[in-house]
């Protein structure tokens, strides 16, 4: 991989993932020889940034944004914009902005195949990714360069506590030290004291909520019944609010129950599983269960809270899903998928497109070749190894993503010129 030099280089940090990850990535970059700058919202912003000579606190109103970021842009001499999620508005207001002066845009997320894996792109995620345009023949035609076998996906999440952990503190921080920030209003819908409770409550029953999954689990795979599997995701995702055509998992649910109820088979079961963080705001039990019974069909239909997904993946007939990322398990697996909302892996080759009741009655299979080509494109771009939360996930990230971003090419044009960095099998990291 050919890197840039990173002297005349000045990144603007935005918001990041909750914890340390921005400001360790943040000190790398500066020993590269770039200068750094972090814009915070509010006292968790800050609370994660040790360097407070090249921190700028934004205390005006929403509306105040534009203008603020404009006046940094020029009195820093922004080259690079770094952020975590391009759909929040301040982050979509920055975007857009960095598009017309030909600022670099370097965009974090979630891996596209988590958990051992986060998403690095330019421009965009999710909808608003590069993949969305690319064809599987393009990326067979890239693939063409490396001989690279990836590893199969893991089947658990990666640093799931650690996730949780900093996701309370980081609105501990808000509730108790944001005086300093008054203007601050969040991007999710929920007040930040409701956001600390429902983080606290996950972390503190997770021993409950293993045991639910466990035994839910278990009458599942000892039921000897045929079964689909309904993933869920975050309500308040942006991939489910900006990439879709929902606005709430209640939504969803009445969509696949009435499919379900219509087309599948008498003696089939529906299995709906919970993103592995829901954290109850979206009441997900209590909906299920009126809709199911308004459908007659309420012992037909199960809820498993979050978890490991492989062991219920491997005997499912179908997948259907709004945009997860879990789809590509299925996928991985051979599974019929069908997916509602824009996603990357949403291509005509492996997502069915057939009409739901038709779809649980007699479900198409996905081109598991073109899949496993899609799969390895990823892994040779836009998916690194490492984590955001845990200390050694850190580690492992930092020691590819910072050469990506000093990279005069974005990690999709690296591979189809044959410049991409090479990638090391996957690691497991805890």
């Amino acid at each position: 991989m050919k890197v840039s030099s990173a002297e005349n280089r000045v990144f603007l940090f935005l918001q990041g993932p909750h914890g340390p990850f921005f400001d360790r990535l943040g000190k790398m970059l500066r020993r590269a020889g770039a200068q750094v700058f972090r814009v915070g919202f509010n006292a968790g912003d800050q609370a994660f940034w040790s360097d407070r000579a090249h921190f700028i606190p934004f205390r005006e109103r929403a509306e105040d944004w534009p203008d603020r970021l404009r006046g940094l842009i020029a009195e820093k001499g922004v080259t690079d914009l770094v952020l975590y999620g391009d759909t929040r508005p301040a982050h979509a207001q920055a975007v857009a902005e960095a598009r017309k002066r030909g600022i670099t845009v370097h965009v974090f997320e979630e891996g596209y195949l988590r958990p051992y894996w986060i998403t690095y792109e330019r421009g965009g995620s999710n909808g608003n990714s590069r993949l969305m345009e690319m064809s599987v023949a393009e990326m067979q035609a890239a693939l063409a360069l490396t001989d690279m076998e990836g590893p199969l996906p893991p089947g658990h999440w990666g640093d799931m506590r650690q996730h949780v952990f900093y996701g309370a503190l980081y609105h501990w921080h808000i509730m108790f030290r944001n005086g300093g920030y008054r203007n601050f209003r969040p991007h999710r819908s929920l007040p930040v004291s409701q956001e600390f409770r429902l983080h606290l409550r996950r972390l503190l029953l997770m021993p409950f909520f293993a045991a639910h999954r466990m035994l839910a689990t278990r009458r599942i795979r000892r039921g000897g019944f045929p079964y689909h599997l309904a993933l869920l995701q975050l309500e308040h995702d942006s991939a489910f609010q900006m990439h879709s055509p929902f606005d709430r998992t209640a939504d969803f649910l009445e969509v696949v129950i009435d499919g379900f109820a219509r087309g599948a088979p008498k003696h089939h079961h529906l299995v709906v599983k919970a993103h592995p963080l829901e954290d109850g705001r979206a009441q997900i039990p209590r909906t299920l269960r009126r809709l199911a019974r308004e459908k007659g069909i309420a012992r037909r239909v199960h809820y498993v809270r979050g978890g490991k997904l492989a062991q219920l993946l491997d005997e499912a007939r179908t997948a259907v899903t709004v945009n997860s990322t879990a789809g590509q398990q299925a996928l991985w697996r051979g599974i019929p998928l069908k997916v509602f909302g824009k996603a990357v892996y949403a291509k005509p080759e492996f997502v069915s497109d057939q009409p739901l009741p038709d779809f649980f009655a007699q479900p198409g299979r996905p081109d598991t070749r073109a899949y496993r080509d899609f799969r390895r494109y990823l892994l040779e771009t836009s998916q690194v190894p490492g984590g955001f939360y845990s200390t050694r996930g850190r580690r492992q990230l930092l020691r590819l993503v910072t050469d990506m971003m000093l990279s005069p090419q974005d990690p999709y044009d690296a591979l189809s010129t044959g410049t991409a960095a090479p990638r090391q099998q996957l690691r497991l990291v805890t």
